[in-house]
């Protein structure tokens, strides 16, 4: 009796030796082992040194001791750093939605095509975040100065008295205006590169329509770039939350409107090099951190549910 046997294709190959299998597998880890061994030493070796610390107290008397969560009872419990996480929270509800309502309507006027001069205007608004936040504040803080700055030659000049921007009411509004100053071009550049990517043929088909240009922004662009509002919001919220070149420069120019724990970020680097606090510092910054992942992550998952 003849036995049929199956087609050579669909016979099972036998499996190869098992070196070039090993071989194969490490193969991968060689394209991506650079990425993991950077990643490792940048990200996670401080992330766990921080917590290392945290854990830890050192004193005068004593030494150094094991306190295991104590540090994060008292950071919990601590209304310095409790009153800079409102401040950066209010800085962050009114200048980040002020910042990127801005960057969107640039955005949108550029992608227009009836701005004139649009590449030159593009790039005007976007040369300020190429200027670096140090040069940035030292500029805008002489410019604030009511003795030697812009506002007191204008005081002198017109017999005017204006208020002193770096004031304690005003002093957070204008650290705002500078870092709205500095990242209106870089999130006007993300929203223009998002409104590229649209298709024209919905443009084609809404003008056909009779859709006016409101129309057409509520109905085709702004569902279009929804991922990258969210985007540029969870960039804007973090970086609100590491607020630190601005009030720790013009914190020479006004001391007694910026202390030394006006942010969590200010607060955390006093702590460490000013009062020698290097566990407790650590604590603070883990903490912080987490507050702003939770927050960003909030965002993102309210985002990505609107848009679905």
């Amino acid at each position: 009796m003849t036995t049929l046997q199956p087609p050579a294709a669909a016979r099972p190959r036998p499996a190869g030796p098992p070196v070039r299998r090993a071989r194969r597998s490490w193969t991968g880890w060689g394209f991506i082992g650079p990425f993991v061994l950077v990643f490792a030493l940048v990200f996670l070796a401080p992330l766990a040194y921080s917590v290392y610390l945290s854990l830890f107290r050192t004193q005068l008397i004593g030494g150094t001791t094991f306190v295991g969560l104590d540090n994060y009872q008292q950071a919990l419990q601590d209304g310095q750093f409790w009153e800079g996480v409102l401040r950066v929270g209010l800085f962050l509800l009114i200048q980040v939605p002020i910042m990127l309502g801005i960057a969107l309507l640039v955005a949108l006027a550029i992608d227009s095509g009836r701005l004139y001069g649009k590449d030159f205007f593009r790039i005007t608004v976007f040369l300020p975040y190429a200027v670096p936040a140090v040069v940035a504040t030292l500029m805008w803080g002489f410019m604030y100065g009511t003795r030697y700055g812009l506002v007191g030659d204008i005081n002198d000049a017109f017999g005017v008295n204006l208020p002193d921007p770096l004031s304690a009411k005003l002093v957070l509004a204008s650290i705002g205006n500078i870092v709205t100053w500095e990242f209106v071009g870089y999130n006007m550049l993300i929203f223009f590169a998002a409104l590229r990517v649209v298709p024209h043929s919905l443009y084609e088909a809404a003008e056909i329509d009779g859709a006016g240009q409101w129309r057409v922004i509520t109905a085709i662009k702004l569902p279009a770039i929804r991922g990258a509002l969210v985007i540029a919001t969870i960039f804007s919220i973090i970086g609100s939350f590491q607020l630190f070149n601005e009030p720790a420069i013009l914190q020479k120019l006004a001391p007694n409107a910026i202390t030394t724990d006006y942010t969590p970020n200010f607060y955390t680097y006093s702590l460490s090099f000013a009062g020698q606090q290097q566990n407790y510092s650590a604590t603070v910054a883990i903490v912080m951190g987490v507050i702003t992942m939770i927050v960003a992550y909030v965002v993102q998952l309210r985002g990505m549910r609107k848009g679905a």
